[in-house]
C-alpha cells in the first residue's frame, strides 16, 4: 500500500493517511493481521515527515483498527470492510460501468464528483451528525484518496 499526499488538497496529510487506511479498510485491501507500511517507508515515499504518518497511526490505533507492536510495527486490528463494497462486489462493478459511460459521455473528473457529491447529499441527508457529515466530505475528497484503490501488496 502506497499513500498518495495531495498537498494541494487542503487536507492534513496525516488526515489523508487515515482517510486512504480507512477506505482500504473498507474496500478490504486491508484485512486484519496486514502490517501497514513504516513511518520511515511512508516518509520516503510520499515525502512527508515521520511523525505526520506515526500521528495518523495513533489516531487509527484510538479508533480500534490497528494495534502497534512494539519493535514489528504497526498491524490492522479490525476490518470494516462490507461485501457490498470490496474491490469485486457487484456494486462496484455496476459503479466502474457507470463510471466508465460518465467519462465517455465527456464528464471529467471534477464533474463527476460534483455529481455524485451532490446525490449522496441528497439521498444521505440527515442519516449522520452534520459535523461528521461535513469532516467526511472534506477528508474522503477524490484527490485525498486516489492512488491505492485496488493495490493489494502485503509486503512492505
Amino acid at each position: 500500500m502506497e499513500f498518495r499526499i495531495d498537498r494541494r488538497s487542503g487536507v492534513a496529510a496525516y488526515q489523508q493517511i487515515v482517510q486512504q487506511t480507512k477506505q482500504a479498510l473498507r474496500l478490504g485491501v486491508l484485512l486484519p493481521g496486514d502490517q501497514l507500511p513504516t513511518a520511515k517507508a511512508v516518509s520516503q515515499t510520499s515525502s512527508v515527515n515521520p511523525n505526520t504518518t506515526l500521528k495518523a497511526y495513533r489516531e487509527l490505533e484510538r479508533e480500534g483498527l490497528v494495534e502497534a507492536r512494539p519493535g514489528l510495527g504497526t498491524f490492522v486490528r479490525q476490518s470494516v470492510t462490507r461485501p457490498q463494497v470490496a474491490a469485486d462486489s457487484l456494486l462496484r462493478g455496476e459503479l466502474e460501468s457507470w463510471l466508465d459511460r460518465a467519462r465517455e459521455a465527456g464528464l471529467e473528473q471534477d464533474d463527476v464528483t460534483a455529481l455524485v457529491t451532490s446525490v449522496l447529499e441528497e439521498r444521505y441527508a440527515g442519516t449522520r451528525p452534520a459535523a461528521e457529515h461535513a469532516e467526511t466530505a472534506a477528508t474522503e475528497a477524490p484527490e485525498a484518496t486516489t492512488g491505492m484503490l485496488g493495490t493489494r501488496g502485503r509486503a512492505w
